[in-house]
């Protein structure tokens, strides 16, 4: 594919990402609203300005590093999800989910910014923890008599569509480092902002 064809898919995925920004609620994933099967799973994560940054983010990140980190990062991050999700399912409390879903964006905002590339065999366990954070939120607001399977299926394709979309963006930003790094403050000033209204 030629550059040019490159960036306008990149262009469209960033604008398809960028378009649910636009209309999410900031704690909108987290108020407990009816999430019964892989529909409600789905949407979850569309619903709040954090998930959605964090795992863009995280897409756009495995972009720029090198190395078997690219795919492990986002297998790293739906993997600790769909424990955080069972460990929410159970009933087992956790502290300070919220402030390490807002810490996450931070961070992979800040990461986007400095270009890992090829030394970020640590990433995959980032993912992983981060992922547990937020896989805890979705388990929690599962409501009682819910399909834990169904929806858990749900909010896994949801969270690989949107690394995928973010993974494009970051193919598309390899060659604009101005606008990467751009992008990661974006992201991590966001993530600021959502820290301090915790």
């Amino acid at each position: 594919m030629r550059c040019s064809g490159l960036r306008e898919v990149a262009t469209a995925c960033f604008a398809g990402a960028v378009a649910p920004l636009l209309v999410a609620d900031g704690a909108g994933a987290h108020t407990g609203l009816p999430a019964g099967g892989a529909a409600d799973g789905l949407r979850h994560p569309l619903l709040g300005l954090d998930h959605l940054l964090a795992m863009v983010a995280v897409g756009v990140l495995a972009a720029g590093v090198r190395g078997r980190a690219a795919w492990l990062m986002p297998v790293g991050f739906v993997t600790g999800m769909i424990v955080g999700g069972c460990l929410g399912f159970a009933g087992l409390e956790a502290p300070l989910v919220e402030a390490a879903i807002a810490t996450s964006v931070v961070t992979l905002g800040a990461l986007i910014v400095v270009r890992v590339g090829d030394r970020g065999a640590w990433l995959p366990l980032v993912a992983a923890a981060f992922g547990l954070a937020h896989g805890h939120a979705h388990g929690t607001e599962l409501p009682t008599g819910a399909v834990p399977v169904a929806y858990t299926a749900g909010f896994v394709a949801a969270t690989a569509a949107l690394h995928l979309a973010g993974a494009a963006i970051g193919v598309g930003l390899r060659r604009t480092p101005n606008l990467r790094v751009a992008s990661g403050v974006l992201v991590a000033v966001v993530g600021v902002l959502l820290v301090t209204t915790l």
